[in-house]
C-alpha cells in the first residue's frame, strides 16, 4: 500500500446540475442559456440537450445513497440559477431552494460535506437577452443570487464556490462560440472574463458581510502548457497560451491586475480594456479561504508558421507522441498535473487548494455480467491521485480532491457521446451501474491512499488507453 494522504484529507465526487438535474420545465424552474442553445440545430451532438439529463432532480435520494456507499467525505454540485431565480433577479424561487435544502440536509446525515458551486454555467436566459456576462449588470445580479444562496444555505454548506472555470466560459462561449451562449469574437470573450471575476469578487465581498464562516473559493481550470518543440518560438508560444488560459484569471485573483503582457496582446487585438473601471481589481482581490482546480490533461502548443491563420500567434496541437490518451483523444500525463499544483503554490501561494475536478472520457460499456469494467479510467485517476500526493510532499496545501464525475452525464456539446462518470447510466431506463473505479475510489477514500503498482491488478487498474490521432482543440 502506498503511503497515506494527511489525516482529514476530503475525498470526493463531483457533478453540476444542467448536467445531471433534468426537469428542465418544472417546479418553476425558469430557461438557462444551455437550454437555449442545446435546442439550438447543430450545436450540440446529435441535438442532445439537458432536459431529463440523469434525471437527477427525481432520483436525488437514489444518487445521495450511491455517494453513501462510496464512503468519501465530499461532494461538490452547483445550483442552478435559473431554478433558483428564473428570470436571473427578483424574488426567489421557493421550490427551488427546497430542492437545494432537501439535498444538503441529506447530505449532512450522510457526513458527506456540501460543496455548492453557485455557477455551473447555467446563466439564466433572461439575463443572458440583457447581455449576459458582456454586461456589467450581470454581475451584480450574480451578487443577489449568491446572497439568496447564502441566506438560505449558509448555516449548512461546507465549502462555497462562486464560479466554474470562467475560462470555458469566456474563451469558448463567448470567443469560439463551442459553448452557450454561442458568442463569437475576441472582444465579448474579454468583457465576460472581467465581468464574471467582478462578480466573484462582489460574492465574496457579500459573503463576508454575511458573517458565514466556511470557505469560499473559486474554480479554475488549470493546464500545463508544454511546447510542441525546443525552439525558442514555441517557447514563447507557451508564455503567451498560458497568459490567455491561467495568468488572465490567477493574476487579477491573486495580485490584482492582469498580467501586462497579456494585456498587451490581448489590446493590440481588441482595442483597450476599458470594461475595467477603477476599483474593480480590488474587488476581484479580495482574499478568498481556497482555490478549487480542475485539471484533465495538458495543453500542448507551437508557434504559428508563416502565413497560417492564428488570432494569437500560436496553434494547439496533437498530444505529444509517446504519450497515451483518453478514449476522448485527450493527452495523460499525471506530472503535468503535478506541475500545474506546484506551480500555483510557487507562484501565487501560500494558498489552499482543492482538486475539485479530475478524470477521464472512457467508452464504458455494460459488459455480459452485467458489470462496467473501466480499467483505463482506474489507470488515469491513480496516476493523478499520487500525483497530488507528491505535490503535497512538495510543500503544497492540496486538502481534498473531487473525481469528475460521480456519473455518466450530459457532457455540454458533446451531448451524452462521452462518459466520464464512475457510475453508468443507462439514459434510456435511468439505470445506475457502479464501475469498476467506483469500487477504486471507495477502496482509496476507505484507506486515504492509492493503492500500490503491485497490487493494482486485484483492483482492475489496467492500461492507459491507446494514442490516437485525435485532434486536440481549445478545450483541450
Amino acid at each position: 500500500m502506498s503511503e497515506r494522504f494527511p489525516d482529514g484529507f476530503l475525498w470526493g465526487v463531483a457533478t453540476a446540475a444542467y448536467q445531471i438535474e433534468g426537469a428542465a420545465h418544472e417546479d418553476g424552474r425558469g430557461e438557462s442559456v444551455w437550454d437555449r442553445f442545446s435546442h439550438t440545430p447543430g450545436r450540440t451532438f446529435q441535438g442532445h440537450t439537458g432536459d431529463v439529463a440523469c434525471d437527477h432532480y427525481h432520483r436525488w435520494v437514489e444518487d445521495l445513497e450511491l455517494i453513501a456507499s462510496l464512503g468519501v467525505g465530499l461532494y461538490r454540485f452547483s445550483s442552478g440559477w435559473s431554478r433558483i431565480m428564473p428570470s436571473g433577479r427578483g424574488r426567489p424561487n421557493q421550490a427551488g431552494l427546497d430542492f437545494y435544502e432537501r439535498l444538503v440536509d441529506r447530505l449532512l446525515t450522510m457526513n458527506v460535506a456540501p460543496m455548492l458551486t453557485l455557477d455551473h454555467w447555467d446563466l439564466p436566459q433572461a439575463l443572458q437577452d440583457a447581455g449576459g456576462w458582456t454586461a456589467r449588470d450581470t454581475a451584480s445580479r450574480f451578487a443577489e443570487y449568491a446572497e439568496v444562496m447564502f441566506r438560505a444555505l449558509g448555516d449548512r454548506v461546507r465549502f462555497w464556490v462562486t464560479h466554474n472555470e470562467p475560462w470555458m466560459v469566456a474563451a469558448i462561449g463567448h470567443r469560439l462560440g463551442l459553448h452557450a451562449p454561442g458568442v463569437t469574437g475576441l472582444r465579448p470573450s474579454l468583457e465576460a472574463a472581467h465581468h464574471l471575476l467582478l462578480s466573484h469578487g462582489l460574492a465574496v465581498e457579500a459573503y463576508r458581510a454575511s458573517g458565514l464562516g466556511a470557505p469560499i473559493g473559486i474554480v479554475l481550470n488549470l493546464f500545463h502548457t508544454v511546447p510542441h518543440t525546443d525552439s525558442p518560438e514555441d517557447a514563447a508560444a507557451v508564455v503567451a497560451s498560458d497568459g490567455y488560459t491561467s495568468r488572465w484569471y490567477l493574476d487579477p485573483l491573486f495580485k490584482g491586475h492582469y498580467p501586462e503582457d497579456t494585456r498587451a496582446l490581448f489590446e493590440g487585438l481588441a482595442g483597450p480594456l476599458d470594461v475595467v473601471r477603477p476599483g474593480d481589481m480590488e474587488v476581484i482581490a479580495r482574499p478568498m479561504d481556497f482555490l478549487g482546480v480542475n485539471y484533465y490533461s495538458p495543453r500542448v502548443v507551437r508557434a504559428a508558421a508563416p502565413g497560417e491563420v492564428s488570432e494569437f500567434g500560436w496553434v494547439v496541437e496533437k498530444p505529444r507522441p509517446g504519450y497515451p490518451v483518453t478514449d476522448g483523444g485527450w493527452e495523460i500525463d499525471p506530472h503535468a498535473f503535478e506541475a500545474v499544483l506546484t506551480r500555483v503554490h510557487g507562484d501565487y501561494g501560500p494558498v489552499t487548494l482543492h482538486v475539485t475536478e479530475n478524470g477521464a472520457i472512457c467508452d464504458d460499456v455494460v459488459g455480459p455480467d452485467g458489470r462496467v469494467h473501466d480499467p483505463s479510467r482506474i489507470e488515469y485517476l491513480g496516476g493523478h491521485m499520487r500525483a497530488a500526493q507528491r505535490a503535497i510532499a512538495r510543500g503544497v496545501d492540496l486538502r481534498g480532491y473531487c473525481v469528475w464525475s460521480l456519473m455518466d452525464n450530459f457532457e455540454w456539446s458533446d451531448g451524452y457521446s462521452k462518459r466520464f462518470g464512475i457510475v453508468h447510466v443507462d439514459y434510456a431506463t435511468q439505470g445506475r451501474t457502479p464501475k469498476s473505479s467506483f469500487a477504486f475510489v471507495a477502496r482509496v477514500a476507505a484507506e486515504n491512499a492509492v493503492p500500490g503498482d503491485d497490487d493494482a491488478d486485484a483492483h482492475g487498474e489496467g492500461k492507459a488507453a491507446p494514442e490516437t490521432d485525435t485532434e486536440s482543440d481549445e478545450r483541450a
